[in-house]
C-alpha cells in the first residue's frame, strides 16, 4: 500500500527526490574480492533527528510533509557527497595474501623433472658477437626476469638443444616482433625490434613421443644483458641468427661532483633519516620539561650542498640524484609489491620496466637507455603521468584501476607464463575488474598459481580475451580471488604527456 505522504506531495508542489542509490547501484560494475559495507548508523541518526523535529514543529502546517521531502534530499546530497569523496580520494586497499608468493616464479606447472643448465657467462660490454633469435610475440624480455618455454615447433626444439649443449655459453636471443601497417603497399606487416635481451638457460626437460618420435622441450630461461640488433640473417635451417652488440651499462657520477669542494668531501654526512631521535629532552617525574638539547647540525653538510656554488638551486639536482628517484619510485609503488622492491638502482630500473602495465613500444624506449638515471627518470615520468583506468585494447571499455594493482609473486604484479600450446603470456594480477564475463567453467589444469583454478574472461564490449579469474580452490588460501589481465590486451595511457588545448598530443615523455 502506497504511503499517504508520498500521494500528498505532488499536490502541494513538492518534488520527490529519486532514490539516488539504486543507479548508483545500477552504474557500478565492479567485481571485488571483498565485501560492500553497510551504514545502519546513519540512517537511526536520521530517523531520531526527525522525531525531534516533529515535536518541535507540531503546530505548523504540512511541516511532516516539509520534514520527509527535507530528510529525503538530504539523505540524497549526502550520498553523493560521500561518493564523491570516495572517488577521489580512495587510498588503495592492502590485500591480506597467505598464498606462498614464492610460487609462481618457480613455474611449477612445468613440472618438477627439470634439469639444471650449467654454465654462466658474461658478455663484455660494447662487443660484438653472433647469437640465435627467437621472435616473441607481444613480449619484451628485460634483464632479470625469467621466461618459461614450452616448445613443440621442431626448428626451435633444435635451436635450444644446441644452445644448451653449447659448452662456450648457454644464451639466445630474445626480440619481439609487433604488428605494422605498411602505407606503401597498404597492408598489415610484422615488424621485428632492432633491440632484445639475450635469455640464458637455467633449466630445461627434453622429451620425445615413442609413436610419433616428435621432440618437446621445457624450458626456463633468464634475461641477462640488452643488446642491439646490427645484422639479421635466416640459416638454411629456418633458424634466425643475428649479430649484435652487447648495450653498455653507463655508471654516471654525481651531478655535484665536479662542483663539490675538496674540503667538504670529508665532512659530508647523510641526511638523517629520522631527526625527532636527534632531540633530546630531559622531564621531571611530573612531566615537566627541565631542558632540551638539539644535536642536529645547524648547516650539515650534505650531497646538495655544493648546489649553493653553481648557477642552479639544489632541487633541480636532485632530480638527477639516483637515491632520491629510488626512494620516489618506491614511494609510488609501495602499494603493487610492498616487500621485494629491489634495493639496487640497475635492478630497481628494470624491475620498473617490467612490472609497469605499459605497450611494447614503451618497454622497448624504456630499455634503449643505457644510464639507470635515465632510466629511472623515465620510469618515474611514466607512473606520474600516467591515467588511472586500464582499458581494452580493442574497444577502450574500462576494465580495472591502478589502485586495484597488486602482488602475488615476488617478483612483482606483472610476470611471463606459457601455456600448454607454447603461448607466452606476460600477465599483470588486480583484485577487481569491472564489463567482463566469464567463459566456459573452471580447472585447475596447467594452473599458473597452485590452489586456484582458472577461468577465461573476455570483454563485454568486444569479447576479446582479457585474461583469466582465479578462484581459491582451498578455504584457508586468500585472497578468495583475483584476475590476471594480458598486458597486450590491456591499453593504458603511460607516458602520454597531454598538451594544452590548439596543441598537438605527444606520445611518450620528452626527456
Amino acid at each position: 500500500m502506497a504511503d499517504p505522504v508520498d500521494d500528498l506531495l505532488p499536490l502541494l508542489g513538492i518534488i520527490q527526490a529519486e532514490n539516488e542509490d539504486e543507479r548508483e547501484s545500477d552504474n557500478s560494475d565492479y567485481s571485488s574480492s571483498d565485501g560492500d559495507l553497510e551504514e545502519e548508523g546513519e540512517q537511526q541518526m536520521d530517523a531520531n533527528d526527525g522525531n525531534e523535529e516533529l515535536a518541535e514543529n507540531r503546530n505548523e502546517p504540512f511541516a511532516e510533509l516539509n520534514l520527509v521531502n527535507r530528510k529525503r534530499l538530504s539523505k540524497k546530497s549526502k550520498g553523493k557527497s560521500s561518493e564523491k569523496s570516495e572517488k577521489q580520494s580512495s587510498p588503495p586497499q592492502q590485500v591480506f595474501i597467505n598464498f606462498d608468493q614464492s610460487l609462481p616464479s618457480t613455474h611449477s606447472y612445468l613440472g618438477n623433472d627439470l634439469e639444471d643448465v650449467r654454465g654462466r657467462i658474461i658478455f663484455d660490454e660494447n662487443s660484438i658477437i653472433t647469437l640465435p633469435l627467437m621472435v616473441l610475440p607481444n613480449v619484451v624480455l628485460v634483464p632479470g626476469q625469467v621466461i618459461p618455454l614450452q616448445l613443440y615447433m621442431q626448428r626451435l626444439v633444435a635451436m635450444v638443444r644446441r644452445v644448451a649443449d653449447s659448452e662456450s655459453n648457454k644464451t639466445f636471443g630474445v626480440i619481439n616482433v609487433s604488428r605494422g601497417y605498411d602505407e606503401e603497399e597498404e597492408r598489415q606487416q610484422q615488424q621485428l625490434s632492432a633491440l632484445g635481451c639475450t635469455a640464458e638457460i637455467f633449466s630445461m626437460k627434453q622429451e620425445m613421443d615413442e609413436l610419433s618420435g616428435i621432440s618437446t622441450v621445457r624450458v626456463k630461461a633468464r634475461g641477462r644483458q640488452r643488446f642491439k640488433v646490427l645484422e639479421m640473417k635466416t640459416e638454411i635451417t629456418g633458424d634466425l641468427v643475428a649479430k649484435v652488440k652487447i648495450l653498455p651499462e653507463v655508471s654516471l657520477c654525481h651531478a655535484l661532483e665536479s662542483a663539490r669542494l675538496p674540503s667538504h668531501r670529508k665532512l659530508m654526512v647523510p641526511p638523517p633519516d629520522d631527526c625527532e631521535e636527534l632531540l633530546k629532552t630531559a622531564v621531571d617525574s611530573q612531566g615537566h620539561i627541565l631542558s632540551s638539547v638539539d644535536l642536529r647540525r645547524k648547516n650539515p653538510i650534505t650531497k646538495m650542498y655544493s648546489a649553493h656554488n653553481t648557477w642552479w638551486p639544489p632541487w633541480v639536482y636532485k632530480m638527477y640524484d639516483i637515491d632520491w628517484l629510488t626512494e620516489q619510485i618506491k614511494a609510488e609503488l609501495h602499494s603493487w609489491c610492498p616487500a621485494s622492491l629491489p634495493p639496487d638502482p640497475v635492478e630497481l630500473s628494470f624491475w620498473v620496466a617490467h612490472n609497469l602495465p605499459v605497450n611494447n613500444e614503451m618497454r622497448l624506449r624504456l630499455l634503449q637507455f643505457d644510464s639507470v638515471v635515465q632510466r629511472l627518470r623515465y620510469g618515474l615520468s611514466i607512473i606520474r603521468k600516467s591515467d588511472v583506468l586500464l582499458r581494452c585494447e580493442t574497444c577502450q571499455k574500462e576494465i580495472a584501476s591502478k589502485k586495484h594493482v597488486f602482488s602475488m609473486s615476488r617478483e612483482g604484479p606483472l610476470g611471463a607464463y606459457v601455456n600448454p600450446g607454447g603461448y607466452v603470456h606476460e600477465m599483470f594480477t588486480v583484485t577487481a575488474v569491472q564489463n567482463l564475463y566469464n567463459v566456459g567453467g573452471s580447472s585447475t589444469e596447467h594452473s599458473w598459481f597452485p590452489g586456484y583454478a582458472w577461468t577465461i574472461n573476455q570483454c563485454k564490449g568486444c569479447y576479446s580475451h582479457m585474461g583469466w579469474m582465479f578462484t581459491a580452490t582451498k578455504k584457508s588460501l586468500s585472497p578468495r580471488k583475483f584476475w590476471g589481465l594480458c598486458r597486450s590486451s590491456i591499453k593504458t595511457t603511460f607516458g602520454s604527456v597531454q598538451k594544452e588545448e590548439g596543441e598537438d598530443k605527444v606520445e611518450g615523455f620528452i626527456m
